[in-house]
């Protein structure tokens, strides 16, 4: 193997097109000049389709961590209530960030694998009336399952008047999200996924009633405090200094899934999901989670009879191909594919059969080709 070649297959960071990479090496570009304002009153219209929404899209230069923790600042204050759904890692994240801040917390664990129930949400929401919000993950990222978030939002909106807060952070851009129609109050979401740019940008954008909460949030923020952006942006401006070339990879990066549509952008991520995750049925390896909760963008597989980390290390060294382990007590026991952002069919037949091959080299017994020809009859009746 030409140790240079890389094949990253995880959830993200994840691969970057060519003509993205080119934009992002133009020349720099001040912060406060002309070109971008230019730039950023581009921008600002072009990402709220991908939202579903009218409302503004907030661009920091962060984490999406800290479009997590931006969330939780701008819409809660200490000692108020609130419900976070933990269906995984991320969910979990959420709490971490509420406690911090000195939030009541009450849990809605889910079982890892499995979605959120709109039923024991309604249960809990009943139980605890005064919640100022409800945190949910649309795609947890960690688990590979893709929560009911239209239906989740009817019940939170149905039996409480708390806000719902959704971190779409691994399936914003690959999978049908509509913020003002689901009624939505706050999403959240990273560059380093189905956005198809590096780490360092966040994108956060608010309803009009969850921006009446943040305007009268006695809770004290500097940097992540979304009032300034909003208002820097309205002069298509910055409060403090942006990411100047990554702004410029993401206009080229909005300029590719416009000319995919996104429409055709979410049926290929779905077909790409279906690729994989019927190829591991035909093989008879468990995945995590059943079908109806899997989601489009990463594929969680729990093997029985062989080493999820074993077949990772054969996968990395003799192809050069990355996939992700599990998280938490999931360590050693998954390993997770991830197919969004710039993949297409063709790179999830490769990764099949590579790990078709990496099996065998593993000692599990199974029938080469049997996964890839799944895959194949999954695409050629979808089309």
């Amino acid at each position: 193997m030409q140790m240079e070649q890389q094949i990253l297959r995880i959830p993200g960071p994840t691969p970057i097109p060519p003509s993205v990479q080119r934009a992002m090496s133009q020349p720099m570009i001040g912060h406060r000049g002309q070109e971008m304002q230019a730039l950023l009153e581009a921008l600002k219209g072009k990402l709220k389709p991908i939202f579903g929404t009218k409302e503004e899209v907030l661009l920091f230069t962060s984490s999406g961590t800290a479009a997590l923790e931006t969330a939780v600042v701008n819409a809660v204050e200490p000692g108020e209530e609130v419900i976070v759904i933990v269906s995984g890692a991320f969910g979990d994240r959420f709490t971490k960030i509420c406690e911090e801040y000195h939030i009541l917390v009450h849990r809605y664990d889910v079982t890892w694998g499995e979605a959120a129930s709109p039923d024991q949400l309604q249960h809990l929401l009943q139980k605890h009336q005064d919640v100022k919000a409800v945190f949910a993950t649309f795609c947890e990222t960690s688990t590979g399952v893709l929560n009911p978030i239209k239906d989740l939002a009817s019940v939170v909106h149905q039996y409480s008047n708390a806000l719902f807060i959704v971190d779409g952070v691994s399936c914003i851009g690959a999978t049908e999200t509509q913020m003002d129609e689901w009624g939505l109050d706050i999403v959240v979401t990273g560059s380093q996924k189905a956005m198809m740019l590096p780490a360092g940008l966040a994108f956060v954008a608010a309803s009009k009633r969850a921006w009446e909460a943040i305007e009268h949030n006695q809770q004290p923020r500097f940097y992540l405090d979304m009032r300034k952006y909003r208002n820097k942006l309205e002069e298509n401006s910055s409060p403090f200094t942006p990411a100047v070339s990554l702004l410029l990879g993401l206009k080229q990066a909005i300029a590719l899934m416009e000319d995919e549509g996104l429409s055709t952008i979410y049926k290929r991520h779905q077909l790409m999901g279906e690729m994989t995750r019927n190829a591991f049925h035909a093989l008879n390896i468990p995945l995590l989670t059943k079908d109806t909760d899997g989601s489009p963008t990463v594929t969680a597989v729990r093997p029985a009879d062989f080493s999820a980390e074993a077949l990772r290390k054969v996968l990395r060294s003799e192809f050069g191909l990355t996939i992700a382990g599990g998280q938490q007590h999931l360590k050693g026991a998954i390993f997770r594919i991830g197919h969004m952002g710039y993949c297409n069919p063709a790179d999830v037949l490769q990764i099949i059969s590579l790990m078709e091959i990496g099996l065998r080299k593993i000692n599990k017994n199974i029938e080469l080709g049997k996964g890839v020809r799944a895959a194949q009859n999954v695409y050629l009746n979808n089309k």
